[in-house]
């Protein structure tokens, strides 16, 4: 059982140090021993978990809609909402979820790395959540959920990667707070409206009523 532990451990060593390895250089510039460094692991720890850059780089995708979890809420858009900001706020301290969304967007990542996965499994999260809306009429009759889910993910990877190249993601609250003001009139019915917390902290309050010392 230590050794089970101890190996779990190792990994999630590896799996932090390559996330912020990868945030920082970019796919092709990081290298195995960039990894091991940050990680200090010895070589031979590193391979028996990821036999390749490659599977690093899967691993390391694979991690980013489990990192994307908020509370369940009645109101499903205002969940949907909570995802937005819970993940904007994990990515100003959370390595791993940093070197996620690089390589999602890092055109530069070989045939065998798969990071079209994240987008088409955010679409799938999302579409839950609402057909759900819909379900329970939250929801203009217009809104095609499909459309709309393809439309948030899209935008919000746009949002992100502006809001790091002009302030390191220090207004990224911000700027989901005005996405969100102008998406919602198009998708909510207006009973909904003034009843959707869509404030640039909310983030950090969602975190902070998961976890107490995550939202830090």
């Amino acid at each position: 059982m230590a050794k089970q532990e101890r190996a779990i451990r190792t990994r999630r060593a590896i799996l932090e140090a390559a996330g912020a390895v990868f945030d920082e250089h970019g796919y092709t510039s990081t290298t195995i021993s960039m990894v091991l460094e940050r990680a200090d692991v010895t070589k031979g720890a590193l391979y028996f978990h990821f036999p390749s850059k490659e599977s690093l780089a899967q691993a390391v995708l694979d991690e980013q809609v489990p990192l994307g979890a908020v509370p369940s809420q009645p109101c499903k858009l205002q969940e949907i909402v909570d995802i937005t900001f819970a993940f904007g706020q994990r990515l100003l301290g959370n390595a791993l979820l940093r070197g996620s969304v690089r390589l999602t967007v890092d055109q530069c990542a070989p045939p065998g790395v798969d990071h079209t996965g994240p987008f088409r499994q955010w679409a799938e999260h999302l579409m839950e959540l609402m057909e759900q809306a819909r379900r329970q009429g939250e929801l203009l009759p217009t809104v095609e959920p499909r459309d709309t889910v393809e439309l948030l993910v899209g935008g919000f990877a746009g949002i992100q990667l502006m809001s790091r190249a002009l302030t390191n993601r220090g207004d990224l609250g911000h700027r989901i707070s005005v996405f969100w003001g102008h998406i919602l009139p198009s998708i909510a019915v207006p009973g909904l409206l003034t009843g959707l917390d869509t404030r640039p902290d909310r983030g950090a309050r969602v975190l902070a009523a998961l976890d107490p010392g995550s939202a830090e």
